[in-house]
């Protein structure tokens, strides 16, 4: 099972769902189903957009448990 840390990253941002996508192109549900972890399925290109964006590795977004 992986562990999406994205809600906590974007809160030490400061940063809201609809700022994550409309600055990365990143469609708002996407963004959604990662904030909330329960998203099953997301393209190699939104996690590598993500990293790029907020900053951090796949391993600072994804954690596996």
């Amino acid at each position: 099972m992986l562990k999406c840390h994205l809600s906590k990253i974007m809160g030490e941002k400061r940063l809201k769902i609809s700022d994550v996508a409309r600055d990365t192109g990143i469609n708002r549900g996407t963004v959604t189903r990662l904030y909330n972890e329960t998203a099953t399925r997301v393209e190699l290109e939104v996690i590598d957009t993500l990293c790029t964006y907020l900053n951090v590795s796949v391993g600072e977004l994804f954690e596996q448990q």
